[in-house]
């Protein structure tokens, strides 16, 4: 059985509190564990402390502000997210994508933060000690390759957050609080696309909110390929949001998932005035065919996750266009 590896918890008080704990060497945050803790368990990681976020009550709620933009505080359960009813109502998709992460189990206790800042994963690097150590580890972790594509100067290990691309397509914004102060950027811009330095988030800095503009005229939906329909991280997920004029696309943003390092926009802007129709769909799907990356990180096949991306993307757009 693996042991946890030794560390010290402190559970700050303050946000103040909490960016300079986050601020120490070997300091990592901790919100509800459900990704962190099981990693730590296989020895993946050896964080020198744990900063517990549960104390904090700035990091918790969800509320409409006055211009109707919707906020999400970092530290807010899944499950309280795709059981509001504001949330259901206004911003159906990120209820949606949160409902759909892993079982009930697990959503009553992960956080909105620790979704979004999940680590990436791969068939070469979730394993055990002795499996690892006996392939000489991999470039994430311990060793000098990547397993994947053995000639990279990169990690490929696959970024699989449900909540984010539902997220992007909405046009959301991440708070974050660090030693620096405080910034705000569009939640694309978290990530980067290396599996080994997936965030953008600087040394103390923390996730506070997320916050949502209205979703006025924009139709979102997000969309997840799995091979059990509770647990499993996503083979593939899509989340689109659309606005229509009539019989032409007045507004179309796409953003996949459990494809690439990082949760990825896909560039749709010439397709908007267009009608949807069989060339504009054969146009979008082979924009997410070309944004795409998808390699052996997983158990699937490849082909199959390719191909069950690019049928999912034409039938979510196709529903979205219907219902509009």
């Amino acid at each position: 059985m693996n042991l946890l590896p030794e560390f010290r918890t402190l559970r700050p008080a303050t946000l103040g509190e909490a960016v300079s704990a986050l601020s120490a060497q070997g300091a990592q945050a901790l919100g509800g564990g459900t990704d962190l803790l099981p990693n730590l368990r296989r020895g993946l990681g050896q964080p020198a402390t744990l900063v517990d976020l549960g104390a904090l009550d700035d990091l918790t709620g969800i509320a409409v502000l006055p211009d109707g933009s919707l906020r999400i505080g970092a530290c807010t359960a899944l499950e309280t997210i795709a059981e509001d009813a504001l949330v259901r109502q206004a911003w159906p998709a990120i209820a949606t994508a949160a409902s759909l992460v892993a079982g009930p189990t697990h959503r009553v206790a992960a956080t909105l933060g620790g979704n979004l800042c999940q680590d990436t994963r791969c068939i070469f690097y979730n394993q055990s000690e002795w499996w690892r150590s006996g392939n000489d580890y991999c470039l994430k972790y311990r060793g000098d390759k990547c397993h994947v594509v053995v000639k990279s100067d990169r990690c490929y290990a696959t970024y699989h957050g449900d909540v984010a691309p539902a997220l992007m397509v909405l046009d959301a914004q991440v708070e974050i609080v660090g030693p620096q102060g405080s910034r705000t950027l569009p939640v694309a811009q978290l990530f980067q696309e290396d599996g080994a330095k997936r965030l953008t988030l600087q040394h103390g800095e923390l996730l506070v909110a997320v916050r949502v503009p209205p979703a006025a005229q924009w139709r979102a939906s997000y969309v997840k390929v799995r091979i059990r329909d509770a647990i499993d991280f996503p083979l593939a997920g899509i989340a689109v949001a659309l606005t229509r004029d009539g019989d032409t696309i007045a507004g179309l943003r796409l953003a996949i998932t459990g494809t690439n390092s990082a949760p990825l926009l896909v560039p749709t802007e010439t397709l908007v005035g267009a009608t949807w129709n069989e060339a504009t769909a054969v146009a979008l799907v082979q924009a997410v065919r070309k944004t795409s990356n998808v390699l052996l990180t997983t158990v699937a096949a490849v082909k199959y996750r390719r191909r069950v991306l690019l049928a999912m993307t034409r039938k979510v757009v196709d529903e979205l266009w219907s219902d509009s």
